[in-house]
C-alpha cells in the first residue's frame, strides 16, 4: 500500500444525524466503502438495528477477501454496542485482530505496552519513510477513540518524513478494557509517560475531538511539546449547551434524585443523548450513575484545561457546522490562549466538505494544513 485515499464529500445517508454521521465517518478515514454505507444506511431504522447490519457488512466484506473493509465494519459494529452486551468485547477482538495479524501486517507498525501505574497504556509506532526522520508526531484521540482508528493518519505522516507514535489514554481503548484506566483530565500525566518511554522532546502534539481539550492540558504542563493541533475542541464542556440549559443541568446534578429519571428519560427520546450518557458511564467506570459520570465531565472545563499555561505553536481546527461542539467554542478557546507562541485559528466551511466534527468530509485537505503548519513552525525554531 502505498497510500490511503480519503474521499471527499460528506455524503447525507440517514435522518439520524449520529448514524449519517457514524456511516460517513468510516469513509472519511480511507476504511469504508461508501456503497456498503449506502447499502447499510437504508436497513438501518435506529441504533437497535446498527451492530447486527454492520457485522453483516463485515462478514460480507470478508467473504469478498476485502480484510480493511471488514476491519473496520467490526470496529463500527462494537461502536454502538452497549457496554452491558457480551458481543462488544467480542467485536472489539474480532477488530484487533483482524487489524494486526490480516488488514495491516507491515513492518511499519510497532505495537508497544508503556509502564502507567498501575498498569500499562498501548502505543504504537509507525516509523518515517526517510532513513533519517525530520520530526516527531504524538497523536491521540478523545472520547471514544482507538490508535488503530488513526493509523491512515499516522501513514499519511510517516510518508511526508515523521516518526509517529499514537497511543491510548486512561479511558481509551485497550487502556480501558484490558488494563482498566478511566477517564481522567490530567492528561499531562500519560502523555509525560510517552515522552519518557520513547524519550522524546520537541514534538508535535496532536489531539483529536475530546483529545483537543486533553492536548491543551498536557502541553499546559509539558516542555517538550513545542506544538498542539486541535482538532474540533470543547473548551468548557458545561458551556456547550445555551447558558439557561447549562444553569439547568449544574442544578440538576446538585439534585442527583431528579436528575436520574431526567437522564433516563431523554435517554430513552434521544438517541445521540442516549449513546453519549451510556459511554460516559462506561469510560469513566461509573457504569451505575449517569449522575456520577456526569460529574467527571464536570472536570473537563476551562479552569482545569489551563490555557493561560499554554506557551507552543497552537493550531486550531473547528468544523462551521459541528453537530457536537457549537462554533462560539473555536472563539472561546482561542481567547483562553493567551500566553500561547502563535494562535492558528482555521475554520473549515460546507463548501469545503469539512463543516463536521473532526472534519469528516474532506480529512485529506485536513492533514495538508496540518502538515503545512508544522512544516512552518519547525522552520521557525
Amino acid at each position: 500500500m502505498s497510500s490511503f485515499i480519503f474521499p471527499l464529500g460528506y455524503v447525507k445517508m440517514h435522518k439520524v444525524k449520529i448514524i449519517d454521521f457514524q456511516l460517513n465517518r468510516w469513509c472519511s478515514f480511507g476504511y469504508a466503502r461508501l456503497e456498503d454505507m449506502q447499502e447499510a444506511a437504508k436497513r438501518i431504522r435506529g441504533l437497535s438495528d446498527w451492530k447486527d447490519e454492520m457485522i453483516s457488512q463485515a462478514e460480507k466484506a470478508l467473504a469478498e477477501n476485502r480484510i480493511i473493509n471488514a476491519t473496520f465494519y467490526y470496529r463500527a459494529a462494537e461502536f454502538f454496542t452497549h457496554p452491558s452486551d457480551p458481543d462488544k468485547k467480542m467485536l472489539y477482538d474480532k477488530f484487533k485482530d483482524l487489524f494486526y495479524n490480516k488488514a495491516f501486517v507491515y513492518k511499519d507498525i510497532e505495537r508497544f505496552k508503556i509502564p502507567y501505574t498501575p498498569s500499562y497504556m498501548p502505543a504504537i509506532r509507525i516509523k518515517s519513510k526517510n532513513k533519517n526522520p525530520i520530526g516527531r508526531i504524538v497523536i491521540h484521540g478523545g472520547f471514544d477513540s482507538y490508535i488503530e482508528e488513526f493509523y491512515s493518519f499516522g501513514y499519511y505522516f510517516s510518508n511526508l518524513g515523521y516518526d509517529v507514535y499514537i497511543f491510548e489514554g486512561p479511558g481509551q481503548g485497550a487502556a480501558l478494557k484490558e488494563y482498566g484506566l478511566p477517564l481522567i483530565y490530567q492528561w499531562e500525566i500519560p502523555v509525560k509517560a510517552v515522552l519518557d518511554y520513547f524519550n522524546l522532546n520537541d514534538v508535535t502534539l496532536l489531539g483529536i475531538s475530546m483529545g483537543g481539550w486533553l492536548c491543551f492540558r498536557a502541553a499546559a504542563y509539558e516542555s517538550r511539546i513545542k506544538r498542539v493541533i486541535a482538532s474540533s475542541i470543547a473548551y468548557d464542556y458545561m458551556k456547550i449547551p445555551p447558558p439557561f440549559i447549562e444553569k439547568f443541568a449544574r442544578w440538576l446534578l446538585k439534585h442527583p434524585k431528579i436528575m436520574e429519571p431526567a437522564v433516563e428519560l431523554n435517554m430513552k427520546l434521544m438517541p445521540q443523548e442516549n449513546w453519549g450518557a451510556v459511554n460516559l458511564m462506561y469510560i469513566t467506570k461509573k457504569e451505575n450513575s449517569p449522575v456520577e459520570a456526569s460529574k467527571v465531565m464536570l472536570e473537563f472545563n476551562g479552569q482545569n484545561q489551563k490555557p493561560e499555561l499554554v506557551t507552543q505553536d497552537v493550531l486550531m481546527l473547528t468544523g462551521a457546522e459541528d453537530h457536537f461542539i457549537p462554533l462560539k467554542m473555536h472563539y472561546m478557546q482561542i481567547k483562553a490562549l493567551k500566553n500561547a507562541r502563535s494562535v492558528t485559528g482555521r475554520i473549515f466551511t460546507k463548501e469545503e466538505q469539512v463543516q463536521n466534527h473532526c472534519q469528516v468530509g474532506n480529512r485529506g485537505l485536513v492533514l495538508k494544513v496540518m502538515s503545512d503548519w508544522i512544516k512552518e513552525k519547525e522552520s521557525v525554531k
